[in-house]
């Protein structure tokens, strides 16, 4: 009976740690879906309202969910402290569930944030780009990945069960 409850909890366990991999896989896929949607907005209000990043990160970040709504209160709030823009943007994008390429793309784009109005919604577009680049390549590969995952984890729960057994 031990033994029963044993491999069940170690099953469980093995289940529970592959559900959590597959979800801050789905967690980093709706953060670069939020952050492509909030640059190509950012691009928009510069370019047609001419608003100003403080005020525009603070609006847009009302409009965003989880770890982008928090990015961008993060920025705006270090930026009403005074802080430099680009050092305020590169710790708030540090913090966000995203994958090494993605992250160093959003970093770069908070140096590339001062300057006129042209420059910034350039570096707007690339980054922009790069990040939906990098999510059409996550959802190619989501499937493929839930399946790895599953494997690896069930199996090495069912063979931690059979050894101790």
């Amino acid at each position: 009976m031990v033994k029963l409850v044993g491999a069940v909890c170690i099953l469980g366990a093995g289940t529970w740690a592959w559900r959590r991999s597959a979800a801050e896989r789905r967690r980093e896929l709706d953060t670069l879906a939020d952050l492509t949607a909030l640059l190509d907005r950012m691009g928009e209000e510069i370019r047609l309202r001419r608003t100003s990043l403080p005020r525009l990160l603070g609006s847009l970040g009302r409009d965003r969910t989880g770890p982008v709504r928090d990015f961008c209160t993060s920025v705006a709030a270090s930026l009403a402290r005074g802080a430099p823009l680009g050092q305020s943007w590169r710790s708030a994008a540090e913090a966000l569930p995203l994958g090494p390429e993605s992250r160093t793309a959003l970093t770069a784009l908070g140096d590339s944030l001062q300057g006129d109005e042209e420059s910034v919604c350039k570096a707007l577009t690339l980054a922009g780009k790069i990040l939906e680049k990098n999510l059409a390549a996550a959802r190619d590969h989501r499937q493929e990945t839930e399946k790895r995952s599953a494997a690896l984890w069930l199996s090495g729960a069912a063979l931690l069960v059979i050894l101790l057994i």
